[in-house]
This record gives structure tokens, sequence and C-alpha cells, in this order.
């Protein structure tokens, strides 16, 4: 337990949430601030890309006991299954018994709301938080922007509030901080595969389902109610865009030439596609994430990535779990537990954020390329047999709680190895010889 000081967290998101959890463990006066409604009392619909959680994220509800009752409202998904024009394939995640899980945003954030409500953690919602003195803590709030203001005072305020923080808005108007953000030409778009009427999913209910078309995908995650979380991911303009489906007529032919197989499966394909918004997808990033002993960044607000390694939020809670390790390491020295804090998460941000862009690029293009299927057939075959040897940058990034900036490292080196094994001759028939396992192991030298 630490010396009991009053903190603020902005944003009462995921992140925000569970970070008040931690800090009530750590003997500390909570209050959480969020400008929208209580997610609990609104209806949470059309702009949610449903959650992956992995290892980094299981690991910080664990270690505060709570992760036991997150898994009761979470699907485990083992495989990918790859809806191509013709024909479905499946490809395992990782090892047996290994699966990444689908949540709701919502169910989950309501969830993580009364977990820290139960912690005696204060909620304050419809608060907007305009402003904060970095040298004294003071949050400034108020109905609008050049309205009048309330002042808040605080130890410490952390800001959780997403990649358009106000918190970091205040931060950047400091000397010396580095900010960027970047925009994909690409938006995205909630559509919905409801249940059978037995209640039943449509679709195998333990698979990733992806649809890959190049420029273009969809993607599809289960809920416990039988439905799917479906995101149509594309461009905002050119032939195959958002801006080209401007009417029912041009959307239901759309998906009839191009995504087949969904028909069948969103009954209210345009109905969906025109009520819910087409939202943008932003990389951010910055330093310094921290003020002092008096202000830090966490999440999204520090380091914010598009969503295509399923690694937003568990990049987010793994924030948690290093600042957690910080203030055991530090105790009361705030300025230490800051400092060591966003030293060590920096470059692991930034090699999620490229990970996560590239990643768009295999989903979206080479899963339907059967050069890549056949790399990723013979990577799992040789890890199976030199597991101490060889572990695939997606089991490295999704079932590890290794540094990201190492995955990166190794699974660009491991990826110069394979272009190699393609090479030869046959590679196709003899994927699984002999041969190969010795050309991977010399190359490994």
């Amino acid at each position: 337990m630490q010396n009991s000081k009053k903190i603020a967290v902005v944003g009462s998101g995921l992140v925000g949430s569970l970070l008040a959890i931690y800090l009530r463990r750590a003997g500390h006066e909570v209050h959480v601030y969020d400008r929208s409604p209580d997610i609990r009392k609104i209806q949470f619909s059309g702009r949610s890309i449903n959650l992956a959680m992995s290892n980094r994220g299981w690991k910080a509800l664990d270690a505060v006991n709570i992760g036991d009752v997150i898994r009761e409202i979470a699907i485990p998904m083992d495989k990918r299954a790859i809806h191509l024009v013709d024909k479905l394939n499946f490809q395992n995640y990782g090892q047996e018994g290994e699966s990444i899980y689908s949540i709701s945003r919502g169910v989950l954030n309501r969830k993580m709301i009364d977990l820290a409500e139960a912690e005696g953690a204060e909620f304050f919602f419809e608060q907007k938080i305009w402003d904060v003195s970095l040298d004294d803590a003071t949050l400034h709030s108020g109905e609008t922007e050049r309205g009048a203001w309330e002042d808040k005072k605080y130890d410490i305020v952390f800001g959780a509030d997403g990649a358009f923080s106000r918190i970091r808005h205040r931060m950047q108007r400091q000397s010396m901080f580095d900010y960027s953000q970047e925009f994909l030409p690409i938006g995205y778009k909630e559509l919905n595969i409801p249940a059978n009427h037995d209640g039943t999913h449509k679709l195998d209910k333990n698979s990733f389902h992806i649809w890959p078309r190049g420029e273009y995908m969809l993607i599809a995650l289960p809920n416990l109610d039988g439905s799917f979380t479906c995101t149509l991911f594309m461009p905002f303009k050119g032939e195959n865009s958002f801006e080209s489906l401007k009417d029912k007529a041009s959307v239901e032919a759309f998906f009839e030439k191009n995504l087949p197989d969904t028909i069948d499966v969103i009954p209210k394909l345009t109905e969906d596609f025109f009520n819910n918004p087409t939202s943008t997808l932003v990389t951010m990033k910055c330093f310094p994430w921290t003020y002092k002993d008096k202000v830090a960044l966490i999440g999204d607000a520090s380091h914010a990535i598009v969503p295509f390694y399923g690694q937003g939020m568990n990049a987010g809670f793994e924030d948690i779990t290093v600042l957690h390790e910080m203030i055991e390491k530090y105790d009361d020295d705030w300025v230490t537990i800051f400092s060591e804090y966003e030293k060590s998460r920096k470059p692991n941000a930034d090699a999620i954020a490229e990970l996560s862009y590239r990643n768009f690029l295999e989903m979206s293009s080479k899963t339907a390329d059967e050069n890549f299927l056949l790399q990723k057939k013979i990577e799992k075959w040789f890890s199976d047999k030199h597991p101490e040897k060889w572990i695939p940058l997606y089991s490295r990034v999704t079932f590890s709680d290794r540094p990201y900036a190492e995955a990166l490292a190794i699974g660009d080196y491991q990826n110069e190895i394979m272009e190699q094994v393609l090479k030869m001759d046959n590679i196709d028939k003899i994927w699984d010889s002999v041969a190969v396992e010795n050309k991977i192991l010399e190359l490994l030298k």
C-alpha cells in the first residue's frame, strides 16, 4: 500500500476503469470522470469493433483477481476462418489450447465500471473536462469550452481519455513535446449477423471470421447471444469504397458480387449500412507521457493504434501492468514511477503500432495468398518440432508478454529466413521434409 493520494482518472473506458481498480487496491482515493453518459444506462451500438482479449490483457485482469469474472463474458477463438469467394479455409492461431477471446466492448465496459465501483472508485459522468493545470494537477470542467469552469484539485491526474485526449492536448503545449497522428485512408462500419431462432450462431462460433479482399475486408467476431459483430473496413474513396456505395442497390450489388456468402446471414444489411456511422482509424504517437509527479497519459491517450492486431486494449492494459510494477518497485516516488513507466512503454507502444499497421496488409490480402498460407504452415510445423528455436510472430505478440519491440525485431528476422525457405525448389511439396527443417536450422545459426 502506498501513502494515500487523491487521484483523478479522466476517461471511464476500459483502461480508465481497470486503472481505477489498481489505484484503489494501492490505497488511493479515486475519482473517474467522463464526458459521456453512464454507458450502463444507454444503448451501446453502431461503432464498436469487438475486442480480442489475449495474454497481456488477461495478465492485467488476473493480477487483481477479476480475470475469471471477465472470462464468463468472453468466447474463445482458436482459429481464423478465411472466407474466400469460392472456399473456406481455417488457420489455427497458436498451439493446442491457445485462443484469443471475443468480448463485446459495451458488455466489458459496463462490467469494468461495476467492478471499479465495487472497489470504491467514484464515477462522475457527463462531466466535461476541458483542461488540466499540469503543475498542481487541477482539472477544469464546465458545460462548454468557453464558458465558466469549475476547478477540481488532485494530487495526481491520469489521462485515459482516448486518442483525442484533452489531458494530452494540454501537455502538447509544453516545449519539447513530440506528437504525431496519421489517419488511414480506410474507415470502418459495423454490421450485424443475428443469432439463429434457437439462439445458436450462424457461423462457427470459435473462429475469427475474415473475408479478405485486398483493399477492403470484412471481419466477424462472436457474441454471447449468438450474434456476430461484423466490421467492414474499406477505403473512403475509390472504386470499392464507402463513397461508391451510395444507395441500397449499390450496397446489395457489391455484397452479392464480392461477399456472396454474407447475404443470407446479414438480413439487415442495408439498414445497418446506412444507419451506422463510418468511423476513422488513426495512429497517434507522443512523448513524454508524464509531467513531473503530477500527470500521466495511459492507453490510447498516449499511443492510439489501428485495430488490426487486436492489441489496442491489450496494450492499454499492459500499460497498467508496467505502471503497477513501477509502483511496487519505487513505492511513493511518483517522479521515478512515471519516468520509468514511460521509458519502458514508449518503444513497445511504437512497435505494436507498426505491427498493427502491417497486419492490415496481412489480413486483407495475404490471408488469401497461397504462398502466405504455406509460409504459416511451415512456421507452425517447424515451431511444433523446435518450440525452443521458433515462436511465430503472432504467438509472440498474442500468447506472450514479452516486449512488443522484441517481437517486432525477431519477427523481421524470421521473415527474412522464410523468404529464403520459400525459394526452395518444389517447396509446396517438400514443405514438411528434413531438407526444409535443416535449411531453417542452418539459417538460424
